[in-house]
This record gives structure tokens, C-alpha cells and sequence, in this order.
């Protein structure tokens, strides 16, 4: 299984690819469902990891795509310029899958 990236910045793409993870630079909604649509043909790729920016700006194309597809599993993941989300993220969406206050 490997994972693949779809970035919206050159920083992001470069970081992760010293990690080893390969992927592609996509900034806008035509070159996104490009990328989405190769990222899917390849069945080795078992998480395609997104940066939050096209969750932001494209969430109709990000849900359907979701929703349609049983794997890979998709993770929106902060840029550079960091995570538009709250500090208790985590905790509040875990709070929301089990029932459980934390």
C-alpha cells in the first residue's frame, strides 16, 4: 500500500517527497480532478493524503469522491501555512464518533 499526495503548494509536495511519498501539484479545480482521477486508477495507492485548502475550496468534488469510493482512504493534512483547525480537533471528533466525552 503506498500513499500519494495531491498538494495545492510546491513545499508541501517537495517536504513529503523527502519522506518518500510520491504525488502531484495541483492549484486548480480541473488539474484536482486530474490528479484525483490517476491517483484512483492506481490500485497500489491505499491513502491519498490532501491538503486542506481543496477541502476548503472544492468540497463538493472532495465529498463525492469520498463517498464513491470505498478505498483509498483520503486525509486532509495542513500546508505549510498550518491547520485551519481548532486546537481540539481530535478530541471533538472523537467525542463525535463514539459518544464519548474525553
Amino acid at each position: 500500500m503506498k500513499l500519494y499526495l495531491i498538494s495545492d503548494n510546491k513545499d508541501t509536495l517537495t517536504g513529503l517527497r523527502l519522506a518518500g511519498i510520491e504525488g502531484c501539484l495541483a492549484r486548480s479545480e480541473t488539474e484536482l480532478l486530474k490528479a484525483l482521477e490517476t491517483a484512483l486508477q492506481d490500485k497500489e495507492i491505499g491513502i491519498i493524503l490532501l491538503t486542506e485548502r481543496f477541502s476548503r475550496l472544492y468540497p463538493n468534488i472532495v465529498e463525492q469522491v469520498k463517498l464513491s469510493h470505498s478505498t483509498p482512504l483520503f486525509v486532509d493534512i495542513p500546508d505549510r501555512t498550518g491547520s485551519g483547525r481548532r486546537k481540539d480537533f481530535i478530541t471533538s471528533y472523537i467525542n463525535e464518533a463514539i459518544g464519548l466525552k474525553l
